[in-house]
């Protein structure tokens, strides 16, 4: 009976193994803070290999191109795999070695507020008379049909349409 036991613990073990390995190199591939693709992930293995290869033919470093030429694929979307692949940076690692400046400090602040193209927006709407104002707000910002914006109003769904395309090309001229 113990001699059961023994090839039924071992069929187990031996399951349990290859089981368990296939976990934790599952886990190990997939622990990134950004998921990726498989494919991106193979298709960048194959890269190093090439890049491997060809820096044995060649007993230098070689291009982007040569890679990409010697693997037949366009050199943006190996460009792509390689980025893909790379592990992300947290912004508090430090950037210099006196540890005084992370990247946290290096990333510009974006307002959009403050952006140019948004402010002229800004004063030419500003210059707009109250109807085409309103008209400009409930379609574009309150996402309302030019039908619904006509009941509201009480003009007609056509006129909407001309007031709005006369805008529209008045803040295309302007900007």
């Amino acid at each position: 009976m113990s001699n059961c036991m023994g090839n039924t613990a071992a069929k187990f073990s031996t399951y349990a193994y290859y089981y368990v390995l296939g976990e934790v190199t599952k886990y190990i591939r997939e622990d990134r803070t950004v998921k990726i693709s498989r494919d991106y992930i193979k298709l960048n293995q194959s890269i190093e290999k090439a890049r491997d290869l060809l820096r044995q033919k060649l007993l230098r470093e070689p291009t982007d191109l040569e890679v990409s030429l010697f693997l037949d694929i366009d050199e943006e979307k190996m460009m792509l795999a390689k980025n893909a692949t790379m592990y992300v940076k947290s912004l508090d690692e430090m950037v210099d070695s006196d540890e005084k400046l992370s990247y946290y400090n290096c990333v510009q602040f974006y307002d959009k507020e403050m952006d140019s193209s948004i402010m002229d927006l800004n004063e030419q709407l500003g210059k707009l008379t109250e109807e085409d104002k309103k008209i400009i707000y409930d379609r574009y910002y309150k996402g309302y049909t030019q039908s619904e914006v006509s009941k509201n109003m009480g003009i007609s769904q056509v006129q909407v349409s001309r007031k709005e395309a006369k805008v529209l090309e008045k803040l295309k001229v302007r900007l």
